[in-house]
């Protein structure tokens, strides 16, 4: 059973990306999805593993989709 918190921060350490808020926030700034027709898990910038990770949190409705949601949301704002 999976007890971590799913935060930002640990979503984006479960993703093998530079964690802290300030580092969040670059990427977040430096990587945006303009288009509505593209998915989350199909952006360009997600290694296979990345965009597999997420594509199943969002589909299984798992403990870390509320947070996957987050990031999807600021990816596009």
């Amino acid at each position: 059973m999976d007890t971590s918190q799913h935060t930002m921060n640990a979503l984006f350490d479960q993703l093998g990306l530079p964690s802290t808020d300030a580092q969040i926030d670059q990427f977040i700034n430096t990587h945006k999805l303009f288009s509505e027709k593209v998915s989350l898990e199909e952006a360009t910038f997600w290694t296979e593993a990345q965009a597999s990770f997420l594509k199943e949190a969002l589909q299984a409705d798992s403990d870390w989709s509320e947070v996957v949601d987050e990031l999807n949301t600021r990816l596009r704002g």
